[in-house]
C-alpha cells in the first residue's frame, strides 16, 4: 500500500514592461475550479466523493488530513464544498433539463439520516429517473434527485411543476394533486408500480421470514394464503416482462396481450 501524498504547486508569474511602449505583460493566471482559488479539482473531487459518496463528515476529513501534515478546518473545506457546488450547478442543469424533457419519468423517494442536536433527524432524497431502454428508447437515461427535510407533498408538486407525462410512482398520496384533472401546464398520467403493488403482498406472505423463523426452530407465523396467491400472480407476470424487456412498445403490448392478460 502507497501512502498519497500532498503536494503544493505555487505559480509564479513574472511581470515585464516595456520601456519602448511603456506596456506591461504578464503570463495569465492559471485555471482554477473555483475562481481564485487555492483547491485544485484532484483534492476537491476526492472532498466531495469522501463527503457525499463515502459519507464521511467533513471534520473526520479534516482530522485525517491534520494527521498526515495538512492542516485545514472544517469551515474551511465546508467553505470549499459550496464553491464547487455552486460549479458543477450549470451541470445539474443540464442533467435536470434532460430529465424533465421525457414523457415518462419514474419517480421514488428515499430517507436521509441527517445529523441534528443531540439525535439523528430523517430527511427525503427525491428521485426522478427517465429511461427509455425498457421501451427500446434511445435517449441516455439519467436520474434528477431532490433532498427535502420532510416528506410533503409540496416537494413532487415544486419538482415537477413544470413537466406533464406519464409518471410512474408508488400509491404516495402526495403526487395526487399531479393527477388532478385541471392541473397546469397539464394533468400528469399515473402508471402504477407493480413493484411497490407486490411489496405489501409479500410482507404479509413472509416466506422467506418463516422460512428462516423454521430454519432456527422458532415459532412460524401464519403466512396469508390470499397475499401468497397475488405474489406468485405478479411474480409470473414478472416472468413475462424479463424477456420482452428492450422489445419495441408494440412487440411488448403482443406479448402483453398473448401472455399477460390470460
Amino acid at each position: 500500500m502507497i501512502p498519497r501524498s500532498w503536494k503544493v504547486v505555487q505559480t509564479v508569474r513574472e511581470r515585464f514592461s516595456c520601456r519602448d511602449c511603456e506596456t506591461i505583460t504578464q503570463p495569465p493566471a492559471p485555471f482554477h475550479v473555483v475562481p481564485r482559488g487555492w483547491a485544485g479539482p484532484s483534492f476537491l473531487a476526492m472532498l466531495l466523493f469522501e463527503k457525499y459518496g463515502q459519507h464521511q463528515p467533513l471534520n473526520r476529513q479534516a482530522e485525517r488530513f491534520a494527521r498526515e501534515g495538512v492542516p485545514l478546518s472544517t469551515s474551511t473545506l465546508a467553505d470549499q464544498v459550496g464553491a464547487a457546488a455552486a460549479v458543477l450547478m450549470p451541470l445539474y442543469r443540464r442533467i435536470e433539463a434532460h430529465v424533465l424533457a421525457a414523457e415518462r419519468l419514474h419517480g421514488d423517494d428515499t430517507t436521509v439520516p441527517v445529523m441534528a442536536r443531540g439525535k439523528t433527524d430523517t430527511a427525503r432524497l427525491w428521485t426522478y429517473v427517465r429511461d427509455d431502454r425498457p421501451f427500446a428508447g434511445r435517449d441516455p437515461p439519467a436520474a434528477l434527485f431532490h433532498y427535502s427535510h420532510d416528506r410533503r407533498g409540496e416537494h413532487p408538486r415544486a419538482h415537477l411543476a413544470s413537466w406533464s407525462g406519464i409518471l410512474q410512482a408508488d400509491a404516495y398520496g402526495g403526487y395526487n394533486e399531479l393527477y388532478a384533472a385541471g392541473r397546469q401546464p397539464a394533468p400528469v398520467l399515473e402508471a402504477g408500480c407493480f413493484a411497490h403493488a407486490r411489496r405489501k403482498f409479500f410482507e404479509l406472505a413472509d416466506v422467506e421470514g418463516a422460512a428462516r423463523r423454521k430454519s432456527r426452530g422458532e415459532r412460524t407465523g401464519m403466512i396469508y394464503p390470499i397475499a401468497l396467491e397475488a405474489v406468485k400472480r405478479l411474480d409470473a407476470l414478472f416472468d413475462i416482462e424479463r424477456p420482452i424487456n428492450g422489445k419495441t412498445p408494440g412487440e411488448r403490448l403482443a406479448m402483453r396481450q398473448e401472455h399477460s392478460s390470460p
